[in-house]
């Protein structure tokens, strides 16, 4: 996998993915940035959140669970002082569907932790991350 990340101006930056997709990336105000992005450790927390939603919907599927929606809402500490590294991350899961069953979903919501997210379980490494589900009728 391969990425390209290349300085636009003051403390903005593009990166482009292997995949062709560009994201814009730019520093908190108070750091010189313009707020014209997402902040480099905020699109860390996303790929954790699309990672682990990917998985889990996939899993569900292959279950024949009639999943219609998935909103994963993530919450994340970190230390107040350089390196501001993440200490603790939550992800909620709201999993929407028909007759979903819970006990399936939060089989998926571990293995997805616990075996298939690539970024899940690379950041357990170093980070506190608990998981919960609500299931929602559609």
């Amino acid at each position: 996998m391969k990425a390209i990340v290349k300085l636009r101006d003051g403390v903005c930056f593009d990166a482009t993915t292997e995949s062709g997709h560009t994201i814009t990336m730019d520093g908190a105000p108070e750091h010189g940035g313009l707020d014209r992005g997402s902040r480099p450790m905020e699109l860390m927390l996303s790929g954790l959140g699309g990672c682990s939603a990917f998985d889990v919907v996939h899993i569900l599927r292959k279950a024949r669970q009639k999943v219609e929606g998935c909103v994963v809402e993530l919450e994340a500490e970190r230390h107040n002082e350089p390196p501001r590294v993440f200490t603790k991350i939550h992800l909620h899961f709201k999993v929407s569907g028909q007759n979903l069953s819970k006990s399936k979903v939060e089989r998926a919501v571990h293995l997805s932790a616990e075996k298939y997210c690539s970024a899940s379980i690379m950041l357990s490494k170093s980070v506190e991350i608990t998981h919960d589900v609500e299931i929602l009728d559609s």
